[in-house]
């Protein structure tokens, strides 16, 4: 299969696949046009027009294509070290993704200065992707409102509070217009009413780096957050008497009504096995894979720069320089899309969803994104049945493929 750009018009069907649609596989041919996913039957019974070219998929299966919302960077690029060439380095890491289908994703920042926010975020935009890369769904702002006592790899001189509540966000960030996402503490001072008005800006809350109990964690869903930030790692213990913020996922004291989300690494290093099939087992409907990829991301063992942090990256495993402690994954989407099934015993079909429908659906966007429904945009991925990479399309594009 050649890389071919079509023009919009053309009806282009693909032949010899199996779909991930409405929650199965499913032996269907897929129909494009103008960069949408298409009803046949309307073409055949009312237009009376046949596609204008097919091709022959050799039996990939074809799912949505995979979205990340939260990467860090990769193949070298660490976005929150990187301003003086963030939008090359942006692109760097979006055309990356697509060799691991990815084709959306959530530029992640980590706790930086408010000098760093004021000059990165204003540049990089929200963007339709194509050969160029993925495309850009906003930024995924991790920090600098958290708890220094979860803190993680972040830079304790950066962590902020909330004192003048929301003119604080403001003061810190600069803008908001280019934000889909941002990670903070629920049990700061201010933190519930700051909540509130992301959320009436249509920006996601994630709660997150965080010393909450779980009534505080409750508090904070009720008051709009819909997410958990890496769950199980930069947050309390499980605890029989207070499970933390890992209760929130079959608490009581939430509309039955409203999912709660949360990204998992699944990466064989982040999370046991045994704490992935927990997490499945317990909210199912909620579960987003993320990779928390950083700058090392495809790039070889030795010390790299996460933040303003010196980081070793050595047997798969990414740490602070001089310490034990994680600091982000060094694995791809796709990888950890088989490391999950692989773990948790699922269904190839619940696998991918979780780095498709799921984060769509958490963001508001599952009527264009992460689907393979009628009318959404034809961004899909070709699989083998290993489920690694065969190709990958953008708006009815193909922007990657493995044989080339």
């Amino acid at each position: 299969m050649t890389a071919a750009v079509y023009s919009r018009d053309e009806i282009i069907q693909f032949r010899n696949c199996r779909l991930i649609r409405n929650h199965q596989i499913i032996v269907d041919d897929l129909w494009i046009q103008n960069g949408k996913i298409i009803n046949p039957e309307p073409i055949f019974f009312e237009k009376k027009i046949c596609s204008h070219r097919q091709i022959d998929c050799s039996g990939a299966l074809i799912a949505a294509g995979f979205i990340d919302i939260q990467i860090n960077g990769g193949f070298g690029i660490d976005f929150a070290n990187n301003t003086a060439n963030i939008e090359e380095g942006i692109e760097t890491v979006a055309k990356g993704l697509l060799a691991h289908g990815v084709t959306s994703f959530c530029p992640t920042l980590v706790t930086s200065l408010p000098k760093i926010y004021h000059d990165i975020l204003p540049r990089i935009k929200k963007t339709n992707g194509g050969a160029k890369g993925a495309n850009i769904l906003g930024v995924h702002l991790e920090g600098p409102f958290i708890n220094l006592e979860k803190k993680g790899a972040h830079e304790p001189k950066c962590i902020r509070d909330f004192d003048n509540g929301f003119s604080t966000v403001l003061e810190t960030y600069g803008t908001l217009d280019n934000v889909a996402i941002i990670t903070l503490a629920p049990e700061k001072e201010n933190a519930l009413k700051v909540i509130e008005e992301l959320t009436a800006r249509n920006i996601t809350v994630s709660v997150g780096h965080s010393m909450a109990n779980l009534e505080e964690g409750e508090a904070a869903i009720k008051h709009g957050s819909k997410l958990i930030t890496h769950l199980f790692n930069a947050m309390l213990p499980f605890h029989h008497r207070d499970p933390g913020l890992v209760g929130l996922l079959t608490s009581d004291q939430l509309s039955e009504s409203e999912t709660v989300y949360y990204g998992i690494i699944a990466d064989g290093i982040h999370t046991h096995p045994a704490a992935l099939r927990i997490a499945y087992r317990a909210n199912k409907e909620g579960l987003i894979l993320v990779t928390d990829a950083i700058s090392p991301f495809g790039l070889k063992d030795g010390e790299h720069h996460i933040g303003q942090m010196r980081i070793r990256i050595k047997n798969g495993m990414a740490q602070i320089a001089e310490t034990n402690t994680l600091c982000g994954s060094i694995a791809s989407m796709d990888e950890c899309i088989r490391i999950f099934k692989r773990s948790t015993g699922c269904s190839t079909v619940f696998a991918i969803e979780a780095a498709t429908l799921h984060p769509a659906k958490c963001l508001g966007i599952e009527k264009s994104k992460g689907t393979l429904d009628f009318d959404a945009d034809a961004d899909f991925v070709m699989l083998n049945d290993d489920l690694s990479v065969r190709s990958t399309w953008i708006a009815g594009n193909q922007v990657y493929s493995a044989t080339h």
